[in-house]
């Protein structure tokens, strides 16, 4: 059998396990690289040069970072912070949507969710207000702004390594405005949306300020990760794992000051047990799949049936990625999805003759924001959900498509259309 068509097969079947056994993607991944080697596919010396360590590094020196920032009750004060100012549920609501969006632009979305919903469901509570419409629009408002910096979202890191930009370049890249300011339109004007749907909701809020933050540490180290990641991008010929090693190194920093501080590791544990080893399995997993699939020509392929469906028309190339990137991430997970098809929007634009950023951030702009059609599209809305029916609530389609639609929708075309005005 052609190497080619074999490759194609084995990656169409791996995708198929992979949204058929959500809870095994890490296995499935790690088994299909192992076949790939196995078969001749990707030869055994390529293996450890394709996955992408930079990527891994960043992630879980991150994730430490966040645990230890969570665990600090900073997040929760913030929170309360912004509900005292707040006259109403509505505008407390969108307060609450607003805040986990900021903070979702540097932190990874479920961990925002994580810290946003227990405030809220205090608040809901306190008003007798029904939470769920409030905690889908919280997970939702914290999957628009992922893509707004290098490290908002597992997809933003994989699309920084992979077109060489740095921290600032999400902000101004090649004399123009980056993706960020396409982001933050389409979250601004989610707003009015927001507002609309939750008109109803006019019972005057009462907070207090009672969250004590016990360490002002990991807030030091989330702004370190920030001001080291936007320091390095000053030196174009960094060494390759500079921002991995920045993260990572932050990460053990905080390790180390938990141990002295507590004179017990028990923190520093628990923030390495909280480290998501299952996604950066499956990341390194997929590493290797796609190295295989871009050596035996199947990456080449793909780009030539997109070309051949779009023709030369870049704003129908443009416009068939940002919405087919949508329209998956509502049932697939976006991170495979943009690590396969980073390489292919490469390939569309050679073909083109074309500079690779209008596509690679139409790819990102509809992958981020695609997951909120669905409850299952995105890993904040599973866990906002899961939140909700811990505590009781039950969720149905109909609540969650409600709030997600008109709010992607809304953000992934004026995101697109920004995108398309600045780099077209």
């Amino acid at each position: 059998m052609n190497q080619m068509i074999l490759a194609l097969i084995l990656f169409i079947i791996m995708y198929v396990l992979l949204l058929r056994f959500s809870d095994r993607r890490w296995q499935i991944a790690l088994i299909f690289a192992a076949i790939f080697v196995v078969l001749g596919i990707l030869p055994l010396s390529h293996v450890l040069p394709a996955i992408n360590w930079n990527v891994i590094l960043m992630l879980a020196g991150t994730m430490l970072v966040v645990a230890f920032f969570i665990d600090s009750r900073m997040p929760a004060r913030l929170a309360e912070k912004l509900l005292k100012v707040v006259p109403n549920v509505r505008a407390a609501v969108v307060a609450l949507c607003i805040f986990a969006g900021l903070i979702s632009a540097f932190v990874d979305n479920v961990a925002t969710v994580l810290m946003i919903a227990p405030v809220a469901l205090a608040v809901c509570k306190q008003l007798q207000t029904n939470p769920v419409p409030v905690i889908i629009a919280i997970a939702a408002s914290s999957n628009l702004q992922g893509a707004a910096t290098l490290v908002g979202d597992t997809t933003s890191i994989l699309l920084g390594e992979y077109a060489g930009m740095s921290f600032n370049d999400f902000f101004w890249f090649h004399g123009r405005p980056g993706i960020a300011f396409a982001v933050e339109a389409g979250g601004l004007m989610t707003i009015p949306v927001l507002l609309y749907i939750f008109r109803k909701e006019k019972k005057p809020v009462t907070s207090s300020v009672t969250t004590v933050v016990n360490d002002y540490v990991p807030s030091f180290l989330m702004l370190g990760i920030i001001g080291g990641l936007i320091f390095a991008s000053q030196f174009p010929n960094k060494p390759e794992l500079t921002n991995g090693c920045i993260c990572m190194g932050l990460g053990i920093a905080g390790m180390i000051y938990e141990t002295i501080r507590t004179h017990s590791t028990k923190t520093a544990l628990a923030a390495v047990q909280s480290v998501d080893y299952q996604t950066l399995l499956l990341l390194s997993g997929l590493f290797i799949v796609i190295e295989g699939i871009t050596e035996a020509g199947v990456i080449d392929a793909i780009a030539d049936v997109f070309v051949g469906l779009a023709g030369d028309s870049l704003l129908e190339m443009y416009l068939m990625i940002v919405f087919v990137s949508v329209g998956l991430s509502a049932f697939i997970d976006n991170i495979p999805y943009v690590a396969t098809m980073l390489p292919v929007v490469q390939g569309i634009s050679e073909l083109m003759g074309i500079e690779p950023y209008l596509l690679y951030y139409g790819l990102l702009i509809g992958a981020t924001l695609g997951g909120n059609l669905t409850p299952v599209g995105a890993s904040a809305n599973i866990a906002g959900i899961g939140i909700l029916q811990k505590n009781g609530y039950t969720v149905t389609t109909k609540d969650f498509v409600r709030i997600g639609v008109p709010l992607t929708l809304t953000a992934v075309s004026v995101g697109a259309l920004v995108i398309w005005t600045v780099w077209a």
